[in-house]
């Protein structure tokens, strides 16, 4: 065989390169997908709602595995399970408020119980004190409040007798030689047609479902990938069910450039816009208002009004979306903090939100000044400037001389004078005294 020369490797590896990129699930264009995407990233911010019986322990949503729990301890949360106080429409009226447009609900979280009415199991809302299908009625009372309707279901499950035994599961050993002994009798193939059946319950039982999230894969020892949920075929059938649905990047279909709509950073902020073989995605990072995602009682590290704010404008000001997670208390309420973090960011919301609804990262010819971030919003061609700390009467916008319109302080649509530098800059003569919402916003119309 000939040595193959520098140009030919090259051209081979780019060209496997290309092949990677290019396989695909589904025939859907890019165009095609814009499309369907175009609701959640013009709306920007969600709420995420993670409710079951942890809920009553109140001390993290893992309880059951950081704790190593068994079914027979955690049973007397299931049989004294009674969320008298659920009223989903004031749940929705909460995040309406706070100038959130979609919301997603946890169906069945890690420890198996479901919200909802399955045929293919016991261990449901139905039959505990509840007696109905909670996730019904969280559909209803968020459509009749206009909000988009998404659903959480875990593909760990740590209640089902089939579910293998793995490295998070509450019962996992100590010396890895147990696991053959443990997993004895559990049939991983007969978990997942009751994933995939449920997954279908969920799919069809609801009407429209703007977004799941399928949560989550580890692959690697003594973990779990799509070969264990049959993930394939798992998103084909629910495209198949709903295809205007949005779908997270959790299944382990990496290898597809379609395996998934979105990427998912969990509670941290990313440094740029992220990307895959050289190209933005679209992402939306899910964030909790302290360190766990179920209600805990006695957690302190709650993050003030400012912090959240900064999450969600960060996120726009990098292509990104905010999912913004509650813990409801187990008899349904959203705790006082909750509450309390809700209001504020409603009150920011109510008059600032045009610099999140339909906007995006600004274009590179804009620079962001010290202390603020931008967003940039391409139909109405409006650049918004968030003061994080702000400014003594005088703030200059570099490279701006001759681009700006007219410039505006967003919560009340009073005017800004402006001034061109000699430098080529832009200042503006801002007012000494702070505008009364917790980061001000300058709106610049521009030329």
């Amino acid at each position: 065989m000939k040595k193959l020369s520098l140009c030919m490797i090259t051209f081979l590896a780019l060209l496997l390169q290309a092949q990677a990129q290019e396989k695909k699930i589904f025939n859907e264009t890019p165009e095609q997908k814009e499309q369907r995407l175009a609701w959640w990233v013009n709306d920007r911010f969600g709420m995420f709602i993670h409710w079951g019986l942890y809920s009553m322990p109140s001390r993290h949503e893992w309880v059951k595995s950081n704790e190593h729990i068994t079914d027979s301890a955690y049973q007397k949360y299931f049989d004294l399970y009674n969320p008298d106080l659920y009223n989903p429409r004031e749940w929705a009226r909460q995040a309406k408020a706070a100038g959130m447009k979609y919301a997603v609900l946890t169906t069945k979280h890690h420890e198996g119980f479901c919200l909802f009415d399955s045929k293919y199991t016991d261990y449901k809302a139905p039959n505990t004190a509840a007696k109905r299908d909670l996730v019904r009625e969280f559909v209803e009372a968020f459509r009749a409040e206009g909000l988009k309707v998404g659903f959480y279901y875990s593909l760990i499950d740590w209640h089902h007798p089939d579910y293998t035994v793995d490295r998070v599961h509450p019962q996992r050993p100590n010396d890895p030689k147990d696991y053959d002994r443990l997993n004895k009798g559990r049939d991983m193939a007969k978990y997942r047609e009751y994933l995939k059946n449920q997954v279908k319950e969920l799919m069809t039982n609801y009407g429209k479902i703007d977004i799941l999230w399928t949560d989550f894969s580890f692959p690697g020892e003594h973990g779990k990938d799509h070969n264990d949920w049959n993930s394939l075929e798992l998103i084909k059938m629910i495209r198949k069910l709903q295809p205007g649905i949005i779908i997270n990047d959790r299944l382990d279909l990496g290898e597809y450039e379609d395996g998934g709509d979105f990427a998912t950073p969990e509670q941290y902020k990313v440094a740029e816009w992220p990307t895959r073989n050289g190209k933005r995605i679209h992402w939306e990072t899910c964030q909790t208002f302290s360190g766990s995602w179920g209600y805990y009682r006695d957690e302190t590290s709650w993050k003030d009004n400012k912090q959240l704010l900064v999450l969600l404008i960060e996120s726009v000001s990098k292509g990104g979306n905010l999912l913004l997670n509650v813990g409801p208390t187990s008899r349904g309420t959203f705790d006082a903090r909750a509450q309390e973090r809700l209001k504020g960011m409603g009150a920011w919301m109510e008059v600032n939100g045009r610099s999140v609804y339909g906007c995006t990262e600004a274009p590179a010819e804009f620079k962001r000044p010290d202390n603020s971030l931008l967003t940039y919003n391409p139909t109405t061609k409006r650049l918004y400037v968030h003061l994080l700390d702000y400014p003594l009467q005088r703030f200059e916008l570099p490279g701006m001389k001759g681009k700006v319109k007219y410039a505006q302080l967003l919560n009340d649509g009073s005017e800004i004078k402006m001034h061109g530098t000699d430098k080529g800059d832009l200042a503006l003569d801002l007012p000494v005294r702070k505008p009364d919402t917790e980061i001000p916003v300058i709106e610049l119309i521009l030329q």
